[in-house]
């Protein structure tokens, strides 16, 4: 289990080629990969994504690349000379009309514009490939150590809370098997305070404590949320993506918990189901985080 957030960077050269690699992960519902690097090396963009979708499956990912090169072949000098002729045909044409000496050096010459162009050679496409995948790989083994972690300590809070909720549940559920039987006793001795002596109706005193025992019933609720919480215990320990999964079983568990608090009017058992939706909220709160 991995969170989303994670750091890394790596840099690489090799042959005067130097590249440098950081990324940065937050969360995201998605797999949302950002680029920025040098516009001749575009070429890559495709390449980069496809590396950072092999070894990450959800959250935000910015990914920032810089290049350098010290190769004495990674640049070029363009001599302009028809630019050049102009020059010193348009010194030698002010000598002659203006008698001022024509001291014009070589110097001078390049340092006038349009005479000298510098532009880039172009790039082994292999080998700057090969040089951005390991500077990349290396930069993602960071990432992932990173997120495994903290995925371990969200791991282990989660099952902590998890075991909460458990406890809450077994008491809810001892609890509901008294629920019935004191209500029963509260509504007879109810009726007995009203009436007196008189005899009670036995058929509707039964009836009525039926119809609330079956309004109150949260047998289904009890089922159900022991086998969301031990599907949710057993999910911690698969690997891979599993954020999502634990978001709907977070939301199947508060919908459990929801009804349980409708159908019960014992202070025991709301206060239970009470604390255990405080617990499911930090639960909630972790999941965000996780891939």
């Amino acid at each position: 289990m991995q969170s989303m957030t994670g750091f890394g960077r790596s840099d690489k050269e090799i042959d005067g080629r130097a590249i440098s690699i950081e990324l940065k992960c937050v969360n995201h519902r998605f797999l949302d990969i950002n680029i920025r690097m040098p516009r001749f090396l575009g070429l890559f963009e495709e390449f980069v994504r496809q590396t950072v979708r092999k070894r990450l499956n959800r959250g935000r990912v910015d990914v920032f690349i810089n290049y350098q090169s010290s190769r004495d072949d990674a640049k070029s000098v363009d001599i302009n000379m028809a630019v050049i002729r102009a020059y010193l045909s348009a010194a030698e044409d002010i000598e002659m009309s203006a008698g001022i000496e024509n001291d014009i050096t070589m110097s001078d010459m390049l340092s006038l514009p349009e005479t000298v162009k510098v532009r880039d050679i172009d790039e082994d496409e292999e080998a700057l490939k090969e040089l951005i995948g390991q500077a990349l790989n290396d930069a993602l083994d960071m990432v992932v150590n990173a997120r495994t972690k903290e995925g371990a300590g969200l791991k282990k809070d989660i099952s902590m809370r998890l075991d909460i909720l458990k406890s809450l549940t077994s008491e809810i559920e001892g609890k509901s098997d008294t629920v019935v039987q004191e209500y029963k006793e509260k509504l007879e001795q109810r009726l007995k305070d009203l009436i007196g002596t008189t005899d009670l109706d036995e058929n509707r005193f039964n009836t009525e404590v039926a119809i609330f025992a079956d309004k109150c019933n949260i047998t289904e609720e009890i089922v159900r949320l022991k086998t969301h919480l031990e599907t949710f215990m057993k999910d911690l320990d698969k690997q891979g993506p599993c954020g999502r999964r634990f978001d709907f079983l977070v939301q199947e568990i508060n919908r459990e918990f929801n009804t349980i608090g409708s159908k019960s009017s014992d202070v025991d058992i709301t206060n239970n189901v009470l604390e255990a939706k405080s617990e499911l909220e930090k639960i909630k709160e972790q999941i965000q985080n996780i891939e």
